[in-house]
């Protein structure tokens, strides 16, 4: 379930309170207190199967005797009594429950909890729970406080969504004291049923929430979680405060990859993937909403600061510096304009210190300057007061310079009483102002996050190479056999083997029995060699004295064997001998050590891991993660992120190495997370890379245990399995679902289309596609939409885009929205008519009950191929357009009040 009757849930219009009491300071008489005081317009109903008079008016004695259907009901009675009482209310055709009782996960004596009866029972009747165990909801906006919170929220366009009641009243009333007003504010509880993923889909299209707060301790359902972060954070602000931040990867595991991709650092590469932003505190959460409102325009991370006294200026350097920030680097040319207008006193750099005896126009020029430098990209103006000049003529003077900003501007007025009307001005213009120079920078950063991430969900990555394809089945073969044998971890000839089925190169190997086989093999691969003990049950073979290097003859490999069968017997006893692998040394002197591999994440599935790698890999700090899957875009990023540019780029004269290469092994390395679900986790390190590319040295694979269910991708992968080659008039065409790197050839199919068509098509008169409607219709989310492109081919260049056909379902999966466009060149020739047929085809597998479009009266051409395709084609209800329907798999459950949102119509 997703955002189904959740209108029923957060904005209802009669509620009935089950469990309403008179007895003081009971939740039953809180919740009945909070809810009359609230401002709720409609019916409130005591159910109470004691009394028939709760607080002076009449109460009922259950949810069948009431006067009407509640759209809401509040259940606060012992665990043991809610799921026939959600039962009753089910049939009586409430949709939505806010349950607040806890003690619901005991055990029931006839099996499983009171929690999963709680479920069976709104199961059929599609009745939605918020909760157990949770403070409750508040809605300022139609007054309703159906909370046992100890007041009530101001109303806002703020959405605070929290698991922890405790947190959640404290924040009310930490909200209250500073004025800060809420569209919702919502306490999840033990999320049994409306999780994070729900609540965002809702909020997400709210025309009255400006920002989501979330304050998180767990993820229910990633994939749902990620689509709908994913596409609230295309609308709005999101900011997420997580506790648990302490890492737990110190738990055992057999590879660095696991080892290294914590929970903590995963949750933080799912929060960059949605683009949203990670704060660390609850203050910051409010900070970051407020700071992210103002919407400056962002130009990038070079911060240059202007204050007026030195010791400010170096704690914001300090606190830029500590969070890995950037200072802007002044050129000549501005230094020379600030020397112009500067007393021979003022700080030659940045930060740029005006001195504390600094006039008005000293402050003017200095902004005007800083402002103008293309080689700053925000400044944050700081002022401490002096009794030289007031803080409201600065602030006066300085307006009309901050006002014709282009770029981000922040404030930091240092003080209270002084500076207070200052900062009001600023603050009233739009200005972000803090009272300390960290507050300020952390700000700073977090505008620097919120940009970088939100980049990543605009950018249109180049058609570029795409990583070849596996050979899957020969990888799933090799697995199978392995786990058919018992294997936790695949011996080295089959890692090998894996590796060249997924086109990584790695050197050349093979398998001894005994020393006097190694020795064998040894002269046939040519030395020098490597020597690797196998047993299944060593996976760090250098922690037994089981990999020795650089052997050069027969007799140094029989040498070498009988040291390792020595070391294991007496380091690792426990473990079984089965032979020796033999390989050859790699000779790439100067080649970068790196780590490369993927792991399993119990809540987001595969990611994957790049950094420095060697023996020592867990000590470095230059690694990082990412979600599977990725693409050469998501590569780049990651490797940027683990830090390893310098290196590879060329690093005190070595040359630069083949970057292209490491990125298409960590695709590939991807590709086999996504499709092979037997895979648990896989180590390259160390992965050699130098200006000739990429070569796998050493590498491990483990498998799931048996009986193990692997999580899918957070997000899902490209469905290759979709693409098809089709004929149209003797013409090959290419026919499969959209990638992000087709954006801009997507930005050139509108680009060559006709004015009327794109008029059609959009509803409107435009002459091309913004850039962030290109990333939006490129970048899509497999788990709920579907684009198809036609591709013709055209010669000594890459094909060209000729039509699109594109779905967008609701996160139910009740309905899905259409649209189409078929290049000039291309119409009256069935390709419309094939690619919708593809897409309805697509629709009906997925389970999509109903597909609905829109077209203008005019264009008759798109209301001839609906109807020709079983649409039912109809007055829309105004003078300008056609409605479409069909339906395809009608489903017994109809969403409740779901509304598809239409400003979007792609």
């Amino acid at each position: 379930m997703s955002v189904r009757n959740l209108e029923a849930l957060l904005q209802p219009r009669s509620v009935a309170l089950i469990g309403a009491s008179d007895r003081a300071n009971s939740v039953g008489a809180v919740v009945l207190r909070n809810l009359k005081a609230g401002g709720f317009k409609g019916p409130i109903w005591p159910v109470n199967h004691k009394h028939t008079r709760i607080s002076g008016e009449q109460a009922w004695p259950d949810a069948a005797s009431l006067p009407g259907t509640p759209d809401l009901a509040v259940i606060c009675t012992p665990a043991a009594s809610v799921p026939a009482i959600v039962a009753e209310l089910g049939r009586r055709g409430t949709r939505a429950a806010i349950v607040m009782s806890a003690g619901l996960r005991q055990a029931r004596k006839e099996g499983g909890t009171w929690e999963s009866a709680m479920l069976d029972a709104a199961r059929p009747h599609l009745l939605r729970v918020v909760g157990p165990n949770c403070l409750g909801i508040l809605v300022p906006g139609i007054g309703l406080n159906a909370s046992f919170a100890p007041g009530n929220a101001l109303p806002g366009n703020i959405a605070f969504v929290t698991q922890s009641g405790a947190l959640a009243t404290a924040m009310l009333d930490w909200a209250n004291g500073r004025g800060i007003g809420f569209s919702h504010f919502i306490s999840l509880g033990d999320v049994a049923d409306v999780d994070f993923g729900d609540v965002l889909d809702y909020l997400g299209s709210d025309p009255g929430t400006r920002a989501i707060l979330m304050y998180m301790e767990s993820v229910t359902s990633a994939r749902k979680f990620m689509s709908a972060a994913r596409a609230a954070a295309r609308n709005k602000p999101v900011i997420v405060v997580k506790g648990g931040r302490a890492p737990d990867g110190a738990r055992a595991a057999a590879s660095h990859t696991g080892a290294l991709a914590g929970s903590d650092l995963v949750f933080d590469a799912a929060v960059r993937r949605a683009g949203m932003l990670r704060v660390d505190t609850l203050e910051d959460l409010f900070g970051a909403a407020e700071t992210l409102a103002h919407r400056q325009a962002w130009a990038g991370h070079r911060l240059a600061v202007l204050t007026n006294g030195g010791g400010a200026g170096v704690l914001a350097a300090d606190a830029l510096a500590l969070g890995g920030g950037r200072l802007a680097e002044l050129s000549p040319q501005t230094l020379a304009a600030l020397d112009a207008c500067l007393p021979p006193a003022w700080s030659h750099g940045n930060p740029v210190d005006i001195v504390g005896d600094a006039p008005v126009s000293r402050y003017q020029d200095a902004l005007r300057i800083l402002l103008a430098a293309p080689e700053v990209d925000g400044v944050l103006f700081m002022h401490a007061p002096t009794a030289i000049v007031p803080a409201n003529d600065i602030a006066a003077a300085c307006l009309p310079l901050v006002a014709q900003r282009a770029k981000t501007v922040l404030a930091c007025w240092l003080g209270a009483p002084s500076v207070a009307s200052a900062r009001a001005s600023f603050s009233g213009a739009g200005v972000p102002c803090f009272d300390t120079p960290e507050r300020a920078v952390t700000a700073w950063l977090h505008l620097a996050a919120y940009a970088r991430n939100q980049a990543a969900l605009r950018e249109l990555p180049g058609l570029g190479e795409q990583a070849g394809p596996p050979d899957t089945e020969r990888i799933g073969k090799i697995l199978q056999e392995a786990a058919a044998c018992g294997q936790r971890w695949l011996d080295a000839v089959q890692v090998h083997q894996v590796l060249q089925a997924c086109g990584i190169a790695a050197l050349s190997m093979g398998r001894a029995r005994d020393a006097n086989e190694a020795a064998a093999l040894a002269r046939r691969i040519g030395f020098p060699v490597a020597l690797k003990v196998m047993s299944p049950d060593v996976v760090h073979k250098s922690d037994v004295g089981g990999v020795e290097i650089g052997l050069t003859s027969a007799d140094e490999v029989l040498a070498a064997a009988l040291r390792m069968d020595e070391s294991l017997a007496r380091l690792a006893p426990h473990a079984a001998l089965q032979g020796f692998v033999v390989q050859a040394m790699a000779d790439r002197p100067g080649a970068l050590e790196l780590i490369a591999g993927m792991a399993r994440d119990p809540v987001f599935g595969p990611v994957i891991l790049f950094g420095e790698g060697g023996t020592a890999v867990e000590l470095h700090a230059r690694h990082a993660v990412a979600l599977a899957p990725v693409n050469d875009a998501l590569a780049k990023d990651l490797v940027s992120r683990a830090g390893m540019d310098v290196l590879l780029g060329g690093y005190r004269g070595s040359r630069p190495a083949d970057t292209a290469a490491v990125r298409d092994v960590l695709q590939k390395i991807s590709r086999l997370a996504c499709e092979q679900a037997l895979l648990a986790e896989l180590d390259i390190n160390p992965l050699l890379v130098d200006e000739h590319g990429v070569l796998a040295v050493d590498a491990r694979m483990g498998l799931h245990a048996p009986g193990a269910a692997p999580l899918p991708p957070a997000i899902s992968p490209y469905p290759a399995n979709l693409e098809a080659e089709v004929q149209l008039n003797g013409i090959s065409l290419s026919l499969r679902p959209i990638r992000p790197e087709d954006g801009r050839r997507l930005a050139t199919f509108y680009a060559r289309a006709t004015p009327a068509d794109m008029r059609l098509r959009f509803f409107m008169a435009r002459r091309e596609v913004p850039h962030s409607e290109l990333a939006r219709y490129s970048q899509i989310d497999y788990d709920r939409e579907m684009t198809f492109i036609a591709l013709a081919p055209r010669a000594g260049d890459s094909p060209e885009m000729v039509g699109e056909v594109r779905a967008v379902c609701d996160p139910d999966n009740e309905r899905a929205e259409f649209a189409i466009q078929v290049a000039a060149p291309w119409q009256g020739k069935g390709l419309g008519r094939l690619l919708l047929d593809r897409l309805l085809d697509y629709l009906r597998a997925r389970g999509t009950a109903e597909v609905s479009g829109q077209c203008l009266r005019e264009n008759t051409a798109m209301a001839g191929l609906a109807r020709s395709a079983g649409f039912t084609v109809a007055d829309a209800g105004d003078s300008d357009t056609f409605s479409m329907r069909l339906a395809l798999n009608p489903s017994p459950h109809r969403a409740v009040g779901y509304k598809i949102d239409r400003s979007d119509r792609s």
